[in-house]
């Protein structure tokens, strides 16, 4: 989910960053998610900001060209809104997919109504879930309005996961590790804040979306400043803790009027094909509908929207109001994708949120 705007009251990877550096994860899963070195034996704190590119990122796909393809979408939800009272009974969007211990892993975010929280569900196909419940609430510095709208890691034989916590005013990154899925520690203050006064990203820090690149964490997320304009950036982590924000931020912005993302942009997915990076996000309409697009990078820095891409839209009833969330999916050489979905227009909630899940098929 994308947070609402201010003042006003969601590797090579595919699925998100399972291939990070497992000598360096060690170190973090070791010490329970604490600040750790490289080498586990002194704390280090990198520049807050800097110039890079991604590096070590290996294709996922071949090259081709998205202008040429058409999406696929299951008429049905993959995944339903909970009952009456249940934790995940107003939405359930903003799916985060792994590959772990011979089965897919969705730590997906559930809404009741008053709180967000992070449950898992599982798969033998990716197609047919299995929930288990909540695993993850807000408590102490994350408020009790949110814990989830997450990216997921496997490393060093277990999980990490980034989060969106904190009251709705001053939105962070905070970070979690398991050894299973279901029983997680969390790192007891943010990894990655909010900018100083003034900056791109002053009021909030959302949307995490990891690829773990050879000895690098890359997190795209959404930032916000103070009047509400809601635009995407990049940070890049050795251990998933300390993080440096890249100094050209923000790569991508909302369009001009009347385009489908005019009030912003948010909910990134980054992969790689042949030798370009491509990105699925999602922009806010005016109406505050939403809808999926593309963006293209040489460098996974320096970004071009793409006019002639297929939009993923709503196709159904279920769908009509709002498409979100991508999650990246590569099996048998194709280009899947669960969403976030719903019925009613609504930038971050209450918009009767279930997931769905789409295919990139030529035309």
């Amino acid at each position: 989910m994308m947070v609402p705007a201010a003042g006003r009251r969601r590797r090579q990877r595919a699925p998100r960053g399972r291939s990070a550096a497992c000598v360096l994860l060690a170190c973090v899963l070791l010490a329970c998610v604490l600040p750790v070195s490289i080498s586990c034996g002194r704390m280090f704190d990198p520049p807050l900001q800097a110039r890079f590119a991604l590096e070590g990122c290996a294709p996922v796909l071949p090259a081709f060209d998205p202008g040429r393809m058409a999406w696929e979408t299951l008429p049905r939800p993959v995944i339903e809104r909970g009952a009456p009272g249940e934790w995940d009974a107003v939405d359930a969007l903003n799916p985060s997919v792994v590959r772990f211990r011979g089965r897919y892993l969705n730590l997906y975010s559930g809404f009741d109504g008053k709180t967000w929280r992070t449950g898992p569900a599982s798969s033998a196909d990716g197609t047919h879930w299995q929930k288990h419940g909540p695993v993850l609430s807000p408590e102490g510095w994350e408020g009790s309005y949110i814990a989830a709208n997450g990216a997921a890691a496997v490393a060093g034989g277990g999980l990490l996961y980034w989060y969106q916590a904190g009251p709705r005013q001053a939105v962070h990154i905070a970070l979690a590790y398991s050894d299973d899925g279901f029983r997680w520690r969390k790192r007891p203050a943010p990894v990655l804040r909010p900018g100083a006064r003034g900056s791109w990203d002053e009021t909030a820090v959302a949307d995490p979306y990891v690829l773990a690149c050879g000895e690098w964490f890359y997190l795209f997320y959404l930032g916000q400043n103070r009047h509400g304009r809601q635009r995407l950036g990049l940070a890049r982590s050795r251990d998933g803790v300390h993080w440096q924000k890249e100094h050209r931020n923000p790569l991508l912005a909302g369009g001009g009027p009347g385009a489908f993302d005019e009030r912003g942009v948010g909910e990134p997915a980054v992969f790689r094909a042949g030798d370009t990076f491509y990105m699925l996000y999602a922009g806010r309409s005016r109406s505050e509908r939403r809808q999926i697009g593309w963006a293209e990078s040489p460098d996974g820095v320096n970004w071009k929207k793409m006019e002639n891409a297929p939009r993923l839209a709503g196709a159904a009833e279920w769908s009509r109001a709002v498409v979100c969330d991508p999650e990246i999916l590569v099996e048998e050489g194709r280009l899947k994708v669960l969403f976030g979905a719903g019925d009613k227009p609504s930038p971050d909630e209450n918009l009767n949120g279930v997931i769905g899940a789409a295919a990139l098929i030529p035309q």
